[in-house]
């Protein structure tokens, strides 16, 4: 294979075509993995053979019409008293919208599937097990910012003041797709709060150089609840989010039992070199940069470097800082977030876990995840005093 070839069959630096984005659609969804994870290979195949185009109207016009399929079917499963039907038809309904708005709502038919998907996600989780509950709080954001926190809390059974862990996505993952690391520490025992990242899904504010306003009142409204044990909650950043773990972990271990990053940046991420070097990372399906200038608010792609710019913890004067006991997670290959930043982090300031996994971006194996929770749920059972 040409050395400028990615596995699945794109140039490096540009985007893929249409043909490359369906073999990569392809063999993640033969891997069962994101974005791919929730799509049956049976409707996968047909849909993605279906696709004509990878622009928002074309995108949004295949994935959106199957979600409103299953949608309806889940209706008729919920009129019919059907309650495990309706479940599996509106996390599949679900599924098939966050495809639509997949990487971002950057368009009309996008936004629609994008508020389809949470409206889904919310109907299908009334019937878990561990019921999903919507919660939404106030915020006061500055002009121009939302003033409403929205977050999804779930419980453990038979614990009457379950340990918390506040968790969330990256750029393209948020909420809506936190289920199966919810399920494993709801297995573990622990309560979960999953929210948006800084800058996505109903975020109030974009991902700005303090961002880490939007977490705190999350963090406050946990600690108020007499049925949560969360005066310290854990919290776990995935992908891009790890970055805010990491900030959040340093400004405030009195607040934060542990954190982890997982797969996030610190410092070289936002350096102007690596935001080349990672354009069209071989990890990603389609418009990372689009994806990555809405987050952040910016209009230009010199925007979008300084803004990036911005973020580094060491230009911030963080990094020296005693932090709460943080956990390094990544995948040894990561093109979309340098493995530097991970040592840099530990370096740097109190002492930090590191696990390396194979492979690319966030070093998704089948231990990973047990690892994290692992790590983590131990870390809110039993809160120590930072160091």
């Amino acid at each position: 294979m040409n050395e400028n070839m990615d596995t699945a069959g794109a140039v490096q630096g540009r985007p893929k075509t249409l043909t490359e984005a369906k073999k990569w659609m392809l063999e993640k969804l033969a891997a069962k993995v994101h974005p791919m994870n929730l799509i049956s290979q049976e409707d996968g195949e047909r849909l993605i053979d279906s696709l004509t185009g990878l622009d928002g109207a074309s995108w949004a016009a295949v994935w959106g019409a199957a979600g409103d399929q299953a949608r309806d079917a889940a209706e008729q499963a919920k009129a019919d008293g059907d309650d495990q039907q309706a479940a599996r038809l509106y996390m599949k309904s679900s599924g098939l919208y966050f495809m639509g708005r997949f990487p971002s709502p950057n368009h009309p038919d996008k936004e629609r599937c994008a508020r389809a998907e949470r409206e889904t996600y919310v109907q299908a989780g009334v019937y878990w097990d561990n019921p999903v509950k919507r919660v939404t709080i106030p915020f006061q954001g500055r002009d121009g910012e939302g003033d409403e926190l929205v977050f999804l809390l779930r419980r453990p059974k038979n614990i009457e003041r379950p340990p918390v862990v506040v968790m969330w996505g990256g750029v393209d993952a948020w909420k809506e797709q936190m289920t199966a690391a919810c399920n494993a520490f709801l297995a573990a025992g622990v309560a979960t709060i999953s929210m948006d990242n800084a800058g996505t899904g109903e975020s109030p504010v974009k991902g700005v150089q303090d961002a880490e306003r939007q977490f705190l009142p999350v963090f406050e409204w946990a600690a108020q609840q007499p049925d949560l044990d969360a005066e310290k909650v854990g919290i776990l950043g995935r992908s891009f989010g790890g970055y805010w773990a990491s900030k959040l972990a340093h400004l405030h271990p009195a607040r934060i039992a542990a954190a982890v990053n997982w797969g996030g940046g610190a410092h070289y991420m936002f350096q102007p070199d690596w935001v080349e070097a990672s354009r069209y990372p071989d990890s990603y399906l389609m418009d990372l940069v689009e994806t990555r200038q809405r987050m952040l608010g910016a209009s230009t792609d010199q925007e979008y470097i300084e803004f990036f710019r911005r973020l580094s913890l060491v230009d911030q004067g963080l990094l020296d800082m005693p932090c709460s006991p943080l956990l390094l997670v990544n995948g040894k290959h990561d093109k979309q977030c340098p493995i530097a930043d991970l040592h840099l982090l530990t370096e740097h300031g109190s002492p930090k876990a590191v696990r390396l996994f194979p492979g690319g971006h966030m070093g998704n194996t089948p231990q990973t995840l047990p690892t994290v929770v692992q790590w983590l749920a131990t870390h809110v059972k039993h809160k120590t005093e930072a160091a």
